[in-house]
């Protein structure tokens, strides 16, 4: 058994180079981006640098090039709405010229990674699936949880509102090595727990979509503050540090040691 780091510092000699992808407010790469700072500003210098943001909207609706410009940092964008208007296709990748016109879009993207050499791919609040590799995700739900055959039991853009209406009591964040599938990947980390708070009993929730849906979005936005905005950061950070690394069948470990349930500090 061979474990390799996802990122090897060593080699490298040099700090790791991320492109920081986002749609929409942007406030897992503004955490991201205020992390750095703080490496650099403690003296030891942070193991990572944010090299450009990109986004897939260029309606206006994206903070990214605020937050570039506020960082110093380049911002490029290419919308991924105009794009499937233009090739007269729906956006989706669950056929098979749908996943082609992904790749596509994917080449732009995909030759500034190259160009600007970049190590890791920070998606942080992009809402669309991408076909590059060497990609960290953060999804709000704990994915060490799954279903009886295996498989992950609360993925996708519901995943909160899903876990309230299961009966969860505690809310969890999880970061994750993306892979071709919709939050499949290796899992990486998984954060503190929020309480699940109920405004009603249980089964007067579930009767009223408009008001569970209200709930879900209550904690996820809680969610963020005490899960995604910790352990996203605190993930590319021990990455670029070296600490993560993956076997032959993609098994996560922290400093050679297994983590199958994800790492908790």
């Amino acid at each position: 058994m061979t474990i390799t780091p996802i990122f090897n510092s060593e080699a490298a000699g040099r700090p790791m180079r991320v492109a920081a992808f986002m749609s929409g407010s942007g406030t897992n790469i503004m955490q991201l981006l205020a992390h750095e700072q703080r490496l650099k500003a403690h003296g030891g210098g942070s193991p990572f640098e944010t090299i450009f943001i990109f986004s897939d909207r260029s309606d206006g609706r994206c903070a990214g090039e605020r937050i570039a410009l506020e960082h110093g940092i380049p911002y490029f964008s290419y919308d991924i709405r105009t794009f499937h208007q233009m090739q007269g296709l729906k956006r989706t990748v669950l056929t098979p010229e749908g996943l082609a016109a992904r790749r596509e879009y994917d080449r732009v993207p995909g030759r500034l990674v190259a160009a600007f050499e970049i190590d890791l791919i920070a998606l942080g609040g992009y809402m669309s699936y991408t076909t590059l590799n060497r990609c960290v995700n953060v999804h709000p739900a704990d994915l060490s949880i799954c279903l009886p055959d295996g498989r992950r039991k609360y993925v996708g853009d519901d995943a909160v509102k899903d876990a309230i209406s299961a009966g969860e009591t505690h809310l969890r964040a999880s970061t994750l090595w993306t892979d071709k599938g919709v939050d499949t990947g290796p899992l990486l980390m998984v954060s503190e727990p929020l309480p699940v708070t109920l405004p009603e009993p249980f089964e007067v929730l579930l009767r009223d979509p408009e008001r569970l849906r209200q709930v879900a979005d209550d904690h996820q936005e809680q969610l963020k503050e005490i899960g995604d905005w910790k352990i996203f950061p605190k993930t590319v950070e021990m990455i670029a540090k070296g600490r993560f690394g993956l076997d032959e069948e993609n098994r996560v470990y922290v400093d050679g040691h297994p983590v199958p349930q994800g790492y908790r500090e």
